[in-house]
Order: C-alpha cells, then structure tokens, then sequence
C-alpha cells in the first residue's frame, strides 16, 4: 500500500503560479512511476502528466506542455507540479497517483490521494 497527500491547492489569478506536493508513505516511492490528474466539475478525471519512477522519463498533456512540470524527489518520498501561467480552464480538483506503468490511463493507477483544489479566476 502507498498512502498519497496532496497540498499546495489554492485559489489564484489567471497568469499565477502554483506548486502542488504530494507526500507518499507506505511501501518503497522509488518503486512507482507517479501520475498527475485533475477533475473539474461534471467532467471526466483527466491526465495531466507522469513521471518515471528514476526520474529520466516524464509525459504532458498537451492542455499543459510547457506550463506545467512534474519532479519527483524519491530521498523525500514526493513528487511535485509546478504550474505557470495558469488559466481559468486550469481549474480543477487535483489528484497524484502511483502506478506502475507510466501512462496517461487513470485505470492504470493503483493509488490515490484525496485531491487537493485549485482554482484560477479570471
């Protein structure tokens, strides 16, 4: 089992910037490939981007390339989102989970975390 926490959800302006961590705990980190996902109200959960389990490979959604970044820190047990420029469509409950497969299908996780919200006004 992994336990997963997500923080660093919070309310910002469009063109902000947000950190979200996720903490794990539970059995071996360096073990996992980690995912990013969001879900908005009414609609599907979503990718948003993946991290190979050393840390070499990493996947965006294209809504994401080039604003956002995954980075983990397996001494830290964490894994983290940096978000730039972000706009209102960013706006979105968002989840970490752990699998292991890197891929962009949220089926393919094994754990979860409770979300955290991030929400950007216009």
């Amino acid at each position: 089992q992994v336990q997963l926490v997500e923080s660093g959800g919070g309310l910002v302006q469009a063109g902000d910037s947000l950190r979200l961590s996720c903490a794990a705990s539970g059995r071996t980190f360096s073990s996992y490939d980690m995912g990013w996902f969001r879900q908005a109200p009414g609609k599907e959960r979503e990718f948003v981007a993946a991290i190979s389990r050393n840390a070499i490979s990493t996947d965006y959604a294209d809504s994401v390339k080039a604003r956002f970044t995954i980075s983990r820190d397996n001494s830290k047990s964490a894994v983290y989102l940096q978000m730039n420029s972000l706009k209102p469509e960013d706006t979105a409950v968002y989840y970490c989970a752990a699998g292991i497969v890197r891929t962009r299908n949220v089926r393919s996780y094994d754990f979860w975390g409770q979300g955290t919200q991030v929400t950007v006004s216009s």
